[in-house]
């Protein structure tokens, strides 16, 4: 059987006890949080969760702006971004989460600024100092591909692969998105495949970031690609509105259907799917 996480990023500006109700409520195993340390309270969310009975899968980072970009080339915004994956490290270590999810270059970052063997290489060199940093908290990193549209930097799981080698961490693996994934693998199964021992991660969404159910993806033969690899991970739904600006979208109110509504619809369609296989 899988297990099931929902990323509280989803639940834009509510209050992580909030969160926490909702995702056992609906039976989730876990939550992931949303990985800015300096505005949460670790010790309440241990707390929290113990007292729903549910476990913290994952941290997702949140990689934006130059001070955020392990490929910057201004040597102090490298700096600054290792020493922010380092501090989602400790709050990854301090919550019980096993993963924490790492981006090489800010969302957005359309182009590189350097050489491009310059970039990978500054990428790699602060994966690696984050990773050994992470390794004696027990916290594993995933390099996580975004779609063309939102970065220049690693857009496949073949390229997160590439990376991960580069690195050459034991605690570093990959993650996918569905959503994402959609966009630039060619078959989302196939990629799965071909991550057989690197994939430890793994975030859910239908075609247009919905629930699944509300978009075109087929998640039968994911499912199923899971499950030949024997993967291990969370399944962690990650789902925004489709807007150009989705959390400007939930600030004002819109998306009310991503709490509740999609919080349920997602592991009500996902679970059905997994008992048919």
């Amino acid at each position: 059987m899988f297990k099931y996480s929902y990323d509280a990023l989803v639940y834009y500006g509510e209050d992580i006890a909030k969160s926490i109700g909702r995702v056992a409520r609906f039976g989730y195993d876990a939550i992931e949080l949303v990985g800015e340390p300096a505005k949460q309270d670790a010790k309440q969310i241990r707390s929290l969760c113990q007292e729903h009975d549910i476990a913290v899968s994952s941290i997702c980072s949140i990689y934006s702006g130059v001070q955020r970009d392990l490929s910057a080339a201004n040597p102090a915004n490298r700096s600054k971004a290792v020493d922010y994956t380092k501090s989602v490290a400790d709050f990854a270590a301090a919550t019980g989460a096993p993963v924490m999810i790492v981006a090489p270059s800010p969302v957005g970052k359309m182009a590189p600024e350097s050489d491009p063997k310059q970039e990978w290489e500054w990428a790699v060199k602060g994966i690696q100092d984050a990773a050994d940093y992470a390794a004696p908290m027990g916290v594993k990193l995933c390099i996580e591909a975004w779609n063309r549209y939102e970065t220049h930097f690693i857009n496949r799981l073949s390229q997160c692969i590439e990376l991960m080698k580069a690195v050459d961490r034991p605690n570093v693996g990959i993650m996918g998105d569905t959503f994402h994934m959609n966009i630039d693998d060619a078959s989302i199964p196939d990629a799965i495949r071909k991550a057989n021992g690197a994939l430890i991660h793994i975030h859910f969404a239908d075609s247009n970031r919905a629930a699944p159910g509300e978009g075109h993806l087929d998640f039968k033969p994911i499912l199923r690609a899971l499950k030949d690899i024997d993967y291990k991970g969370y399944i962690t739904f990650e789902l925004l509105p489709a807007t150009s600006d989705p959390f400007g979208t939930l600030r004002s109110g819109g998306g009310r259907e991503f709490f509740d509504d999609y919080t349920r619809q997602s592991i009500d369609v996902i679970k059905k799917i997994e008992a048919e296989l």
